[in-house]
């Protein structure tokens, strides 16, 4: 079944239909607020409010963009208002970071090594102004087109563009200063 003819049952009535949907982008969802909030916790919770949000708001799904691009909309200013309420409004980590942190490496030199230099690559991201924030995150951490990124920000692919370059820019910057 087509996710609009998913979108357009639930619409009738069908609400069980939602699963799917659930289903389909909870990973992704969630792997945006952790992107944004670097908390799991927190990223959990938010996961949890876009799709109750998503589920009472579909009514009004016009279907104007795609189903994706409402919902990652939802996420994103779920986690903005997360970040205002905990004054932490350039909170985002990249998936580098991630792999750093994963590293479970036998040398403990080196697993601290790693998690400075996480911690450098998290604080550099932390001070990206907010739109190279939101660019960078859909972009790298969750692997989003220029177009969809475009979408979801409500501004053109050249724009977009311009945030990711920048956002590289200030990123190597802030990193070639401190290495």
């Amino acid at each position: 079944m087509t996710e609009s003819a998913i979108i357009q049952h639930i619409k009738s009535g069908q609400k069980e239909e939602y699963r799917h949907l659930v289903e389909k982008y909870y990973e992704r969802i969630f792997y945006t607020a952790l992107g944004f909030l670097h908390c799991k916790e927190d990223a959990e919770e938010i996961t949890e409010d876009v799709f109750i949000k998503a589920y009472y708001a579909i009514p009004t799904f016009r279907g104007d963009a795609a189903f994706s691009t409402w919902i990652y909309r939802i996420a994103v200013n779920l986690c903005k208002n997360q970040l205002k309420k905990r004054r932490l409004h350039n909170a985002i980590m990249d998936i580098s970071t991630l792999n750093f942190l994963a590293d479970k490496s036998a040398n403990p030199q080196k697993a601290l090594e790693n998690k400075d230099e996480s911690e450098l690559i998290e604080k550099a991201i932390s001070l990206l102004p907010p739109k190279q924030n939101t660019a960078f995150v859909l972009s790298k951490y969750n692997e989003l087109s220029q177009k969809e990124i475009a979408s979801i920000m409500k501004i053109s692919e050249g724009a977009v563009e311009q945030l990711l370059v920048r956002a590289k820019n200030n990123l190597r910057n802030y990193l070639v200063k401190r290495l």
